[in-house]
């Protein structure tokens, strides 16, 4: 029988005092355990070169970023992080996966690392971003069940297109807001979306990651 993988996250939480907004995934691909990168991989948070955050963070900011496996790429990013207030702290610290893969279906024995402790530290934390929907082993999915162990419940916000939920925090309201996944595997759901037909329709150019990049500058920049 083949051993478990065993599947952690290389990244340390990239959170400061000044940290407003907060990127929360699961974890990154297991092949940045391991150190094997593919050619446009950047060896930090959402660095793969199949996820696109990035590609659609540096059109909303026009970043002029690198996409490659170079110390310099990883400093933009950072840069950038830094300027706007912005951290990353994925909610998974790891997992065991039969198969190895990035799904988050295939994670079992997760361990979540404790973001309500973080936000109780670090208490310019006002917005969560999570990188997918409310599917099972999504982030948002794990932060419901870490809020329960501490008696909170998130409240829906209604809107038509983003799923936005808020939560009372050490005093403090913290807004969710659910993404459409930067993984190309959000393709399929993106080309079912009935907005994206539309718009699809009037300009057969529009693309999937034109369709992300309008949800997230809207949550990035605070048009909401």
């Amino acid at each position: 029988m083949t051993k478990p993988f065993h599947h952690f996250h290389p990244f340390a939480p990239f959170l400061n005092e000044q940290t407003q907004k907060v990127i929360v995934g699961t974890l990154p691909p297991p092949r940045f355990c391991t150190q094997v990168f593919k050619p446009r991989d950047v060896n930090f948070c959402y660095g793969s070169q199949d996820n696109l955050l990035w590609q659609a963070l540096d059109k909303i900011y026009d970043l002029n970023l690198l996409f490659d496996n170079c110390h310099e790429a990883v400093h933009q990013r950072k840069i950038f992080l830094e300027q706007h207030n912005i951290g990353i702290c994925d909610i998974v610290q790891s997992c065991t996966r039969e198969k190895i893969d990035a799904s988050d279906m295939g994670m079992s024995e997760v361990k979540l690392r404790n973001l309500v402790g973080f936000i109780n530290k670090f208490t310019n934390i006002h917005t969560l971003i999570f990188t997918g929907g409310s599917s099972q082993n999504g982030p948002e999915y794990f932060f419901k069940q870490q809020l329960q162990t501490y008696g909170l419940k998130l409240k829906k916000i209604e809107h038509e297109t983003l799923r936005i939920h808020e939560v009372m925090i050490d005093k403090r309201v913290i807004r969710t807001y659910s993404l459409t996944s930067p993984s190309n595997a959000a393709n399929r759901s993106i080309g079912a979306n009935p907005l994206y037909k539309e718009k699809r329709q009037k300009n057969p150019l529009y693309s999937t990651l034109d369709f992300r990049i309008e949800q997230y500058e809207k949550v990035f920049k605070g048009i909401l």
